[in-house]
């Protein structure tokens, strides 16, 4: 593995229950430091790949069955989820799932179990740097927070266990479009600033590809379509299928969009 590459994931295919087959031959690489973005609708298969890097696919009788998942150079696919967080690797879940009955600061020190013991206030103070809402309500119980606090919570939770590689499942997910756009702008900012390599999913591909260094599609399991972010927002199918634009600019109603049906190389 060349060393500027975190995570190599090489034709993996994943099986619920051993009969439901989701992912057929995905291939993806991370380079570290960078932002990937993966884009698909709803059951292509996108938090199937989070789950089967962070070890989650375990708890929910899934199985990595055939291909590898190299991180730094190591195969990790099938390991369990402590041992995959132990080695860097965390992943923020949809759906915002915090300790409702603790305080935030209470939910941030959560996020130290894979460091226990070791001093934890200066890694509070970064959270509360990236995340000033959160220090206002540092005290409130967690069950009381907005969706957009809640957001905010559990990426500095996952910030509080030092991660190397950072895996977002879908933070836009029901927040209010400036909520959207401070949260984005906060991603970035930790890429920048801290050297945290993150796979983002989301279906937001605006966002998520103006933040990306790269990107991947996925349809049914497999990756269509790959490429430089910069590139990917440019490209027509994109713009159309995902973007909600057509070819001359104009915007796509949802009746359009979702009628529209992909070029056959993409297939």
């Amino acid at each position: 593995m060349e060393d500027n590459i975190l995570l190599q994931i090489n034709n993996i295919s994943v099986v619920y229950s051993d009969v439901i087959q989701v992912l057929k031959g995905v291939s993806l690489t991370v380079e570290k430091n960078h932002i990937v973005s993966l884009l698909g609708s709803n059951g292509s298969g996108k938090t199937t790949t989070l789950k089967a890097i962070s070890g989650l696919l375990k708890p929910e009788n899934g199985k990595v069955t055939d291909g590898t998942i190299l991180y730094s150079g190591e195969p990790i696919q099938n390991q369990s989820p402590e041992t995959i967080t132990r080695a860097g690797i965390i992943q923020v879940l949809e759906g915002r799932q915090p300790f409702k009955y603790l305080t935030i600061e209470e939910n941030l020190r959560v996020g130290t179990a894979t460091r226990w013991g070791k001093p934890y206030r200066q890694d509070i103070d970064l959270v509360y740097r990236y995340f000033p809402a959160l220090l206002a309500r540092r005290k409130s119980l967690a069950g009381y927070c907005s969706g957009g606090e809640l957001q905010m919570l559990v990426m500095g939770r996952a910030l509080m266990a030092h991660p190397e590689l950072l895996l977002l499942d879908e933070p836009s997910l029901g927040l209010a479009p400036l909520v959207v756009k401070e949260i984005f702008r906060i991603i970035k900012r930790i890429n920048e600033e801290q050297g945290t390599t993150i796979v983002l999913v989301e279906q937001n591909a605006n966002m998520a590809l103006q933040i990306a260094h790269t990107g991947y599609v996925m349809e049914n399991g497999k990756i269509v379509m790959e490429g430089r972010a910069l590139d990917l927002i440019e490209n027509p199918d994109i713009k159309e299928f995902y973007l909600g634009m057509a070819a001359s600019g104009d915007s796509r109603s949802y009746r359009d969009v979702k009628s529209y049906r992909r070029r056959k190389r993409w297939l």
